[in-house]
């Protein structure tokens, strides 16, 4: 039985966000029935439907009639969980929303998953991921050549919405084996995008620049060979990038090129030039150096990699033949998931009846996960966000760093973003004390989590087996960059190589050079996937009594944020592809520049794209849906635009049912009312960098509050108050001080005093 066997989800949900959210619960064994209008879902000819609908059954309602009605309600009232994605008021007005559902059915987790906000005009907008990027700004963050927004073909943040709807379930669902009481989850569109791009502001300081295409930094960035062909130099660590200046022969020039970045890009650039890729990729692999081949999507995902680390599998269907898709994208060792089917229809009555939780008198958290103890080992995005998550969620989160600190360490807005709400912890596990005291801190843990590389965990004597052996109850979860499986569990690896690899850049730079997306990819699915596995595997550990190891991977998360992108089958229809500062995908689905501004327009019928033309004064032409995005009509409509005002211009197409949007930029995120009225930003505290400026939280809980509780630790900053709590006497806690077996700033440790003195270490 997997961690969520004999949990019931109705999902009313369509598209990507809601239904893949499902999918995630269902790959452990929810029992999920899929309910769809009698037109069907309206992405059902979309390869991704196959993939996120899997282990479904199907159900045809019209919710539009009272028989569809009182199906739904009968579904409902046998269920655990009911998802929802309409836009707001809609659920009130077919009576299914959370307010009226739970008074009848108190144990009912109700999720609703609108696409953009919960309130505002533009949350009544239909679900498009380019009004959602540009609504929120993100847009405006992707690298770019030019100053102007950039259309992402992949759609990260519905990716990320539907991540965080899964890990928020599973949440309450954790919860409610506390109370008995089930409550209304939201996680909207701009919950995902909160997790994806999570930006944070020093309000002191002056916004960040945006990125390069092609990387900033000479260490990590993108470099064409002189065969044309481009790869990723992922040096991100100095020790990496001193190994690659030697192996290219550039040793003498070292320091320069530490002193003068953009002497290093240019002599970089031209010394990989001459040779072709092939050659420099033997070449600096051979001296341990982490880069890897920009390349298609397709052979990727269909090559030797993907097959070793088991992230495939292929199911039939009855006339597509073979479909392959990503395999579940975590491995729990005793609740493991599975790809059963493709969506069926429900054939028979949906589920018997059955006792419900009931209250158990348990005193409510303030969050679903209050209470849950995380030992916190990841380091830089991947790890250090999966904590994060957690941390946003109500756990208690001990982010564990030796003296030197987590390599991403920085007073920037990523590092605050990454581990904020966390307690800090200074330890040097390399020390037989500090590996005592740190087996003291698992015994009253429930999870622990690293992104070592592979073996590192056993070296230090910290791998699952000597943590079951202290805590039989602790779920331990471990990621890398391939994967534990295969010759290349060992490499190590970083976000763009799996970007260059899994065909991401390749897809977002189209015919012309590649792309490096600014939002770290990779990275952050494999945070948002994390956090839902370890919540998956604290769920199952409430019905097995055990504990578990969870492995995942960077390489997994390659294919989890482009899941529909390479669902395959024969005669699959092609992917939307990008180009150099890429504005759109067609030409009216495509962002403009007014004379103010930018506008975002998506037309999908011919209805909304007289509604342009009418309103703009250009001609439509039959072939207007399917019109290139720098075609005729492209550039008719940049010249109409470019005379008009945004705001104007704006209403007169809202009020011809034209779907259309302002693309903010950055600070003009900062500062949008819709924004702040769905209480997408908050501003809190940091005390030693003043007031901070970020997103609030990645979901929200109608029995608690949510967010963070905690600003982001300084290193080692909560050492002598975790000791405390633990029971150490100040003997002990001041050897440990003195060995350097545990550290943290002298401010927070100088109370702990062995004979008068203080014991410390800066």
């Amino acid at each position: 039985m997997s961690a969520f066997a004999g949990v019931r989800i109705v999902d009313f949900t369509q598209g990507l966000a809601g239904p893949m959210a499902a999918m995630l619960m269902g790959d452990f064994e929810a029992d999920i029935i899929k309910v769809e209008p009698p037109q069907g879902d309206r992405m059902k000819d979309h390869p991704g439907y196959l993939t996120w609908n899997r282990n479904k059954r199907l159900l045809t309602l019209d919710l539009a009639t009272p028989a569809g009605i009182a199906k739904a309600l009968e579904l409902i009232a046998l269920a655990d969980v009911a998802i929802f994605d309409h836009a707001p008021g809609k659920l009130e007005a077919l009576g299914l929303d959370a307010q009226t559902i739970k008074e009848a059915h108190p144990h009912l987790i109700h999720a609703w998953m609108p696409p953009y906000g919960t309130t505002g005009s533009w949350s009544q907008l239909p679900p498009h991921h380019s009004l959602l990027t540009a609504l929120s700004g993100v847009a405006f963050r992707q690298g770019s050549y030019s100053d102007q927004p950039i259309h992402l073909i992949l759609p990260l943040c519905h990716y990320g919405q539907a991540v965080m709807g899964a890990a928020a379930i599973s949440a309450a669902l954790l919860e409610r084996h506390r109370s008995g009481k089930g409550q209304a989850v939201t996680v909207s569109g701009l919950h995902g995008v909160s997790e994806v791009t999570g930006p944070v502001r020093v309000l002191a300081d002056p916004p960040l620049p945006r990125g390069a295409p092609l990387g900033a930094s000479p260490s990590y960035r993108l470099y064409e060979c002189g065969d044309g062909q481009w790869f990723f130099l992922a040096t991100l660590f100095v020790a990496f990038y001193h190994r690659a200046i030697q192996a290219l022969g550039l040793g003498d020039h070292w320091e320069t090129f530490a002193s003068d970045p953009l002497l290093a890009r240019e002599a970089l650039k031209a010394v990989f030039k001459t040779r072709p890729r092939a050659e420099w990729l033997e070449l600096l692999q051979a001296n341990g150096v982490p880069c890897a081949p920009v390349g298609p999507r397709e052979p990727w995902f269909a090559g030797d990699a993907v097959a070793a680390g088991e992230a495939r599998v292929t199911l039939e269907h009855p006339e597509l033949g073979p479909v392959h898709m990503p395999n579940v994208p975590s491995r729990l060792s005793v609740t493991p998931g599975s790809v059963r089917h493709l969506a069926k229809p429900l054939n028979g009555h949906a589920w018997p009846e059955r006792p419900t939780p009931q209250p158990t008198g348990a005193n409510d958290g303030p969050q679903p996960l209050s209470g849950i103890k995380v030992l916190d080992l990841g380091t830089v995005i991947a790890g250090a966000h999966a904590g994060g998550v957690l941390a946003n969620l109500g756990a208690d989160v001990i982010k564990i760093e030796p003296i030197e600190g987590d390599p991403f360490r920085s007073n920037g807005g990523g590092f605050m973003a990454y581990s904020r709400g966390k307690r800090g912890l200074g330890i040097d596990l390399k020390q037989p004390a500090a590996r005592e005291m740190f087996f003291d801190l698992v015994r009253g843990a429930d999870v622990i989590l690293d992104n070592y590389r592979f073996g590192v965990r056993e070296r230090l004597g910290i791998h699952y087996a000597a943590l079951k052996a202290i805590n039989p109850r602790i779920v331990s979860c471990s990621i890398n960059a391939y994967g534990d499986k295969g010759a290349r569990a060992v490499l190590p690896g970083f976000d763009p190589l799996l970007q260059a690899e899994g065909g991401m850049m390749a897809a977002q730079g189209g015919e012309g050079e590649p792309i490096l997306h600014t939002i770290p990819v990779n990275d952050v699915a494999t945070a948002g996937v994390v956090a839902f596995s370890i919540i998956a595997a604290l769920n199952a550990r409430e019905r097995t009594g055990e504990g578990q190891e969870i492995s995942t991977s960077l390489m997994a998360q390659s294919l989890t944020f482009q899941q529909a992108e390479v669902t395959t089958y024969e005669g699959r229809p092609a992917n939307d592809v990008g180009a150099q500062d890429c504005l759109g995908v067609r030409a009216l689905h495509r962002y403009y520049n007014c004379a103010d501004g930018w506008v975002a327009v998506v037309c999908e019928t011919r209805e909304e794209s007289d509604g342009v033309c009418g309103v703009l004064g250009v001609p439509l032409p039959d072939n207007a849906l399917t019109a290139s995005r720098d075609g005729h009509l492209a550039r008719a409509l940049e010249l109409a635009f470019a005379t008009r005002i945004r705001d104007g211009v704006l209403g007169e197409l809202l009020a011809q049912g034209v779907p259309c949007a302002p693309v903010l930029r950055g600070y003009e995120a900062f500062e949008s009312e819709w924004l702040w009225e769905n209480d997408f930003f908050e501003v809190w505290r940091h005390p030693r960098l003043g007031d901070m400026l970020s997103v609030r939280a990645f979901a929200d809980f109608a029995r608690g509050s949510s967010g963070f509780q905690r600003p982001t630790p300084d290193l080692g900053q909560h050492s002598g108050e975790l000791l405390e709590e633990m029971g150490y006497s100040p003997v002990k806690i001041a050897e440990l001080l003195a060995a350097g077996a545990i550290f943290g700033p002298a401010a927070n440790l100088a109370h702990l005093r062995d004979g008068g003195t203080a014991l410390f270490t800066q």
